[in-house]
């Protein structure tokens, strides 16, 4: 059986989500990533491309970068930008784009489980990005960025799940600027 454990997130503060949110590091190239953050030095984008905060004249050594991407994410933290949870939770993850809603539970799950084909692989990935990501996750000490699973419906779940959202208050509510509404909540106790 596949297990999902709460984790203790690093998060922006409420008053700062949206300056940090950003779109995965992989839907936009280099140019694009810059574009998006010539204008907001709290863009996430500078921990995940941190090839954004570099002349485009020249290559630069993947260990600076994965340096620059550990500078960036310390200062975010060291000038109040994000917290850091004291105690492990889930989250509850809503997008909202037109008619559509997807709703993710938020934990960890194992990279054992999916090496031994608990999880079933729905992509194939390419070996240089994963190296990429797995390097820059070792020099963060971080995970960046969420991956995603599905699990076939239990409905005890999905009546946790909706009774949740009804009864608490989201710790964000926003919608960015390609008009996706992103609400989160996190659970405190199960």
């Amino acid at each position: 059986m596949v297990m999902l454990s709460p984790f203790s997130a690093v998060r922006p503060k409420a008053d700062f989500v949206q300056q940090i949110a950003s779109v995965p590091y992989d839907v936009v190239s280099t140019t694009e990533a810059k574009e998006i953050v010539k204008d907001n030095p709290l863009s996430f984008l500078h921990v995940t491309r941190p090839e954004v905060d570099f002349p485009d004249d020249k290559s630069i050594p993947s260990e600076k970068v994965y340096e620059k991407a550990k500078e960036n994410l310390n200062k975010l933290l060291e000038d109040g930008y994000l917290v850091t949870e004291e105690k492990p939770s889930f989250y509850l993850y809503r997008l909202k784009w037109g008619g559509h809603i997807q709703t993710a539970v938020v934990g960890c799950s194992s990279v054992d489980d999916y090496d031994n084909d608990l999880i079933k692989k729905h992509e194939k990935t390419r070996v240089d990005k994963e190296k990429d990501r797995t390097q820059l996750m070792l020099k963060l000490k971080a995970q960046t960025g969420p991956v995603f699973l599905t699990y076939r419906g239990i409905p005890e779940i999905s009546s946790f799940v909706q009774d949740h959202m009804e009864n608490n208050d989201p710790i964000y509510n926003f919608q960015a600027e390609d008009t996706v509404c992103h609400t989160v909540w996190r659970i405190k106790e199960i």
